[in-house]
């Protein structure tokens, strides 16, 4: 049986507040984010430079998801049930289709995890397969330009 995607972040008290405006966002946003919400820069690999999502393709989301250190597809899967990193802001995307270039790990549990379709590394991202519509990408693990 698939382990709920709830295991896969870290716990964390009751739910808080919405979070502020996007427009207000944290200080690792500023210049990311429209009045709208969305990214006003394309996305890019941090390793190869490949694009990942267009710009406007994505909005600003904070949510606390822990990812695995960053390395190639097959070791981010091996390693997912290791120790990682709590990463808070994330681009938020909606329909798979909107990325320009993405690749998934196999499983792990409930999750996959997003990584560059070219260099494969990663992971910059996470996906809980209980939730079609919602693919978070780590402004930490991802250049802007």
């Amino acid at each position: 049986m698939a382990a709920p995607c709830a295991e896969m972040e870290p716990a964390a008290p009751p739910p808080s507040p919405p979070p502020p405006p996007p427009a207000a966002a944290a200080p690792g946003s500023a210049g990311l984010v429209c009045a709208q919400g969305r990214n006003l820069r394309a996305v890019l690999c941090q390793r190869c430079g490949s694009r990942v999502l267009l710009p406007g393709a994505a909005t600003f989301a904070r949510r606390e998801l822990l990812l695995p250190a960053m390395r190639k597809k097959a070791a981010a899967a091996a390693a997912a049930g290791g120790g990682g990193d709590v990463l808070r802001e994330h681009w938020l995307v909606r329909d798979m289709f909107s990325f320009e270039n993405v690749g998934f790990t196999r499983d792990v549990g409930n999750v996959k995890f997003l990584v560059c379709a070219d260099c494969e590394a990663g992971p910059i991202g996470w996906h809980c397969l209980d939730d079609k519509d919602s693919f978070y990408v780590a402004l930490e693990r991802v250049a802007h330009e």
